[in-house]
């Protein structure tokens, strides 16, 4: 199992940046595919950016390609989002997640962190 704890969220600008972060405590996260996902004031959740458990190949959502870059930190046992250019629609609460490679589903989520674009 693997738990997993998100930070790095705040207020940010419209054209600012800022880097989440998914510490992870028990499992390794390669052993992991892992996804970011958020959820917009009165919308459903969303993914965002995946990462495989090989950490070489990465998905974004269409609204977020080439602005977001998901990586990981195997020494650290931490997950990213770097998030650049932001926009008032990237405003939401941000998860991580995580599922074992077989599994269709997330079954590891964070608490979130809130991203505010002003």
């Amino acid at each position: 199992d693997v738990q997993l704890v998100e930070s790095g969220g705040g207020s940010v600008q419209a054209g600012g940046s800022l880097r989440l972060s998914c510490a992870a405590s028990g499992d390794p996260l390669r052993r992991y595919s892992l996804a970011w996902f958020r959820q917009p004031p009165g919308k459903e959740r969303g993914e965002v950016a995946t990462l495989n458990a090989g950490g070489n190949f990465m998905t974004y959502a269409d609204s977020v390609k080439g602005r977001f870059t998901i990586s990981r930190d195997n020494a650290k046992n931490t997950l990213f989002l770097q998030m650049n250019s932001l926009k008032s629609d990237d405003t939401g609460m941000y998860y991580c997640a995580a599922r074992e490679p077989w599994q269709t589903e997330y079954n590891y989520w964070g608490q979130g962190t809130q991203v505010t674009v002003s």
